[in-house]
């Protein structure tokens, strides 16, 4: 039997409802952490599990699993959550509600696509702009259906980089964190663009065409 996909709802905005449901299937396991319970509705979802501490948004008591953490704590909700569904045998997981306005939050969330990497999960981020994904051991392709794509070293080593079937190729190069210039490639037209990484990890960020 095919394993479920762990979705991970967070409190962070969502203008586009509709492209997040093209994202989404009927069987996910759908996992709401604190106030991303307020996209519950306009998503149409039910909770599996509900993990939060709850300050910033009221525990609605429903009649799902949920899992009550303390305020002061080193984990985000989502952060927790993430290790909970890992503890749990997931592993595809999508992310969303998981990028807005606190960049401190934006960025442990962007981060937490390298952990689970780590763990040998697959994860998707995505927000009402762009999909988000980390590159190591295989490769990566990209649709023209894409505006842009951009490749960014978050992880402190990045060599033996290529990319084919882009505006901008690239062979065996290496982007390090102190110079990012692998911002806004195109894939050309009809073609579908691969990108490899042979050391290290590059976040992928794949950017809506509207």
């Amino acid at each position: 039997m095919k394993q479920k996909r762990c979705v991970i709802i967070g409190g962070a905005g969502i203008k586009n409802y509709a492209r997040v449901n093209s994202y989404l299937k009927s069987d996910d396991f759908c996992v709401f952490c604190d106030s991303g319970l307020k996209h519950m509705e306009p998503l149409q979802l039910t909770p599996d599990l509900i993990i939060g501490d709850f300050d910033s948004w009221p525990n609605p008591g429903l009649n799902a699993e949920t899992i009550v953490l303390p305020r002061e704590k080193d984990d985000t909700d989502t952060v927790y959550a993430i290790k909970e569904a890992i503890r749990r045998g997931f592993e595809t997981f999508l992310l969303i509600g998981a990028v807005g306005e606190r960049l401190d939050h934006t960025l442990v969330n962007v981060y937490a696509l390298l952990m689970l990497d780590s763990a040998g999960k697959q994860a998707k981020l995505i927000d009402d702009y762009s999909e988000m994904e980390i590159i190591s051991d295989a490769p990566a392709y990209i649709p023209d259906t894409f505006a842009y794509f951009s490749l960014l070293n978050i992880s402190g080593t990045a060599k033996g980089i290529t990319i084919e079937h882009a505006k901008f190729p690239l062979q065996n190069g290496e982007i390090t964190c102190e110079y990012q210039y692998g911002t806004s490639n195109e894939v050309l037209p009809g073609e579908t663009a691969k990108v490899s990484v042979q050391e290290g990890k590059l976040l992928l960020i794949k950017c809506f065409s509207d």
